[in-house]
């Protein structure tokens, strides 16, 4: 007799929890004001992607075409894909050797968009830019090299 009861409870929260989001299916069915859907392609001039959307890794620039990498190397041990790779090349400062980036390779192919480069990074230089329209016949053109050319470290 326990057991009757038990599967009748089960039954009736199903119930409650299926029309539960039956209901909010049918309130956005009802109300055209509350469309969600983008209609892409056609909106494409007028398309917003929502904040925390994760589109391509950047580099953060400066007008005077600066970052803020010290080439460290943290983000590429983070990447659990090898989808980074960090270049870096000894300068001279002040008759002191210093660590500076020489190149920051983005293999977007590669990339899980898992966001740990961007999280990890000590000197938050990275970041989710909005694009996300990247289609190509050849897979090398999803490398790409972060840091601008002739760009120089922030002081």
């Amino acid at each position: 007799m326990n057991a009757i009861v038990e599967y009748i409870k089960d039954v009736l929260g199903g119930m409650k929890s299926l029309l539960t989001g039956m209901s909010v299916t049918v309130k956005y069915f009802f109300s055209p004001g509350a469309i969600v859907t983008q209609q892409y392609p056609e909106n494409r001039d007028t398309l917003k992607m929502f904040d925390r959307f994760k589109g391509n890794v950047y580099m953060i620039h400066n007008e005077q075409n600066q970052h803020t990498c010290t080439g460290c190397g943290i983000c590429e041990m983070n990447c659990p894909n090898g989808s980074i790779e960090v270049i870096s090349k000894t300068i001279v400062v002040d008759e002191k050797k210093k660590k500076a980036l020489d190149k920051h390779i983005y293999r977007m192919g590669m990339c899980t968009f898992c966001g740990l480069c961007v999280k990890t990074c000590p000197s938050k230089s990275l970041a989710f830019g909005q694009e996300f329209e990247n289609s190509v016949y050849n897979r090398s053109d999803l490398n790409r090299i972060l840091n601008k050319p002739n760009s120089t470290i922030a002081n």
